[in-house]
């Protein structure tokens, strides 16, 4: 038998993303054939300082790609979360001889494992959010699926929307990011589109495009709503007392995380987590792994701290202008 190379564990944190099971059946299969032993922790963070830890075969990981959520599990854990907590899940790690942690999460989880990496565990991150907010990758796994779970509920929406007259407030994820929002008001053809990144709060201009519309003939209205914007139960409201159309809020909710995901959320995270092992296997050391100009790459997981990144005027600005005919 030939020696095994190292160890690789792997957990996902924060919010579950359709896609997420591709990513560890990659990591799994690519790091065995590679040479490596890998591990699966489960409940996040969590399970490193529970040691909630096992070892991971071919067969583990089959029939999980068509999976929707994590078969790994996710959870928050406020033990991890100072510093101390890091301390202790490196010493769990390093007991276990485990070398290499991939991460498959968001912001949050990415910022816990570059603080865990400072106490001497190599990091390797994939982006597993659906709200597309992480700002050195143009691709986030489980994005493609929630927005068109999104989308094909908007779809049924305008349907009975149009045969009641009504208008409907949808809302949908994305707490400090609109990606969701804006791909869903354009695909959609929503009337109005409310993202945290651009609403301005100026409802009094919401309600007076509403009535606007109403006497230029449209007999029904989408106005798809950020949950980080959030108040659609009340906007609901205020819309038909002030205008006199029949108005109803739909909140989405988790809805958007479940589901099979798409073929873009499978091919994706199995690159990503493949592209992992590679650089695994490289050598390398706290890497983010995203998707950018058409290719999966790599970046320091410090560089990758100091990007920003927000929705642009045009992309905004053309939703708008698609939406509504002119005065």
């Amino acid at each position: 038998m030939s020696e095994i190379k190292g160890r690789i564990a792997i957990l996902t944190s924060g919010g579950d993303a359709p896609g997420m099971n591709a990513a560890i059946r990659a990591v799994v299969r690519a790091g065995i054939s590679k040479g490596y032993e890998v591990y699966g922790i489960i409940h996040g963070y969590n399970g490193i300082l529970n040691r909630e830890i096992k070892k991971l075969d071919f067969r583990d990981v089959s029939e999980k790609i068509q999976h929707g959520g994590t078969f790994l599990f996710t959870a928050r854990s406020s033990e991890f979360r100072p510093m101390e907590g890091k301390m202790k899940a490196a010493a769990i790690c390093k007991e276990l001889g485990i070398e290499h942690l991939v991460v498959i999460g968001g912001d949050g989880s990415f910022t816990g494992a570059k603080n865990l990496s400072k106490f001497g565990i190599n990091i390797i991150g994939l982006p597993g959010t659906i709200d597309l907010d992480i700002a050195y990758t143009e691709y986030t796994i489980g994005f493609d699926t929630a927005v068109n779970t999104a989308m094909e509920a908007i779809d049924k929406l305008r349907e009975t929307s149009n045969s009641h007259d009504r208008c409907s407030v949808v809302e949908v994820m994305g707490r400090s990011a609109g990606y969701i929002a804006l791909w869903c008001g354009i695909a959609n053809g929503a009337e109005e589109i409310l993202l945290p990144e651009k609403f301005d709060n100026n409802y009094d201009k919401l309600i007076d495009t509403i009535k606007k519309n109403k006497a230029k003939g449209k007999t029904h209205q989408i106005i798809v709503n950020a949950e980080g914007v959030g108040h659609s139960n009340e906007l609901a409201e205020r819309i038909e007392k002030e205008t006199g159309i029949e108005t109803r809020a739909t909140i989405l909710g988790h809805v958007q995380r479940g589901g099979t995901p798409t073929a873009r959320d499978r091919v994706y995270a199995s690159l990503m987590g493949a592209y992992a092992v590679k650089i695994i296997d490289e050598g390398k050391k706290n890497r983010l792994v995203g998707y950018k100009d058409g290719h999966i790459y790599d970046v320091d997981v410090m560089e990758a701290f100091t990007m920003t990144k927000t929705i642009g005027d045009f992309e905004y600005e053309a939703a708008m202008e698609l939406a509504n005919r002119p005065d």
